[in-house]
């Protein structure tokens, strides 16, 4: 047996992978053109790149030697089958294989336009069916509460980082951000005093004017208030205690707190939150166009989605409240 976690990425000009110098040299090339042509985040790039690794070290593992080009192009469909089997042993869903997939069909294509070769394979090879699922907003009176420092008011925290966790979360709940785009502020964007919109830089560094309303503008406001450490304009809005940038990571954990003290299910996350923005948008009425441009969404079909939801809460509800439903 062998262990399919990948390297951690190295400098650019370098492709940690058994492979060939040639396929190494191109998946370099690949990885470069996702981030300038493509312009895709560093860390949808990351995760191609790691997708990648995780196939040549199989490769490597299963061939008896590491692959170059033509082992590349002479690839059968045996050959990703059990690869993909390999995955699937490992306890990786359907929805995380296609991904694998997509981003493997995304390097042989760079290949082939750099006329080195042809990987037929991985057209000839269907990706796993993956099953849609509804996204699980977070009820109206928690999401609130979640962007409350009051609520979180018993932890022994300094008062500056609780405003600051709640300042992000309202910017998810009440502006429909992702997580990276809150954190990707900068303190000359951060919405203050009249401002009632904010540019938003979203993914393939798209941007989109979204609303702020008066509880997203008072807390940040306070935090920024309470923050301890210097914030130039060009600088990151939101730090972390230490006065480097905030990770992710130190929201994920505040709201798993927060999901201890309110009583939530593990499906409530800050992603959740930008759900529950769009879910209570459109249960008051909201036009599913314009949530689909609050939320950056590049297809209508991504955002429509949100309407099954409705439909569900509503079923749930009628099923709950109607003396005939039982």
């Amino acid at each position: 047996m062998f262990d399919l976690v990948a390297p951690a990425p190295e400098a650019p000009a370098v492709f940690a992978a058994p492979a060939g110098a040639d396929l190494a040299a191109q998946a370099v090339a690949w990885l470069g053109r996702l981030r300038g042509e493509r312009r895709l985040s560093e860390e949808t790039v990351e995760a191609y790149g790691r997708d990648l690794r995780q196939f040549l070290l199989f490769l490597a593992h299963h061939q008896g030697e590491p692959a170059d080009l033509a082992a590349l192009a002479a690839l059968t469909p045996s050959d990703l089958r059990a690869f993909m089997a390999r995955r699937r042993a490992d306890g990786v869903e359907s929805r995380s294989l296609a991904r694998n997939l997509a981003g493997l069909r995304s390097f042989a294509r760079h290949v082939e336009r750099e006329g080195l070769g042809r990987a037929a394979v991985f057209d000839a090879v269907r990706s796993p069916k993956v099953a849609r699922r509804l996204p699980k907003p977070v009820p109206a009176p928690a999401a609130i509460d979640m962007a409350d420092p009051a609520t979180r008011a018993d932890e022994e925290r300094a008062p500056w980082v609780l405003a600051r966790d709640a300042a992000v979360l309202a910017l998810l709940y009440g502006a429909g951000l992702r997580i990276g785009e809150a954190l990707g502020l900068t303190r000359a964007e951060a919405p203050t005093g009249g401002q009632d919109a904010l540019t938003v830089t979203g993914k393939g560094r798209k941007t989109r004017m979204v609303p702020v309303i008066e509880p997203v503008r008072r807390a940040v406001e306070r935090y920024i208030a309470l923050c301890p450490h210097p914030l130039p304009g060009a600088g990151p809005l939101f730090l972390g205690v230490r006065g480097g940038p905030l990770s992710p990571r130190i929201i994920q954990l505040a709201v798993e707190r927060l999901r201890g003290g309110l009583g939530l299910p593990a499906s409530a996350t800050p992603h959740a939150l930008r759900h529950s923005f769009a879910t209570h948008l459109l249960g008051a009425g909201g036009d599913l166009r314009t949530i689909q441009e609050l939320l950056g969404h590049a297809s209508l079909s991504t955002t429509q989605v949100y309407t099954a939801v409705d439909s569900a809460r509503l079923v749930e509800a009628y099923r709950a409240a109607h003396p005939r439903a039982r």
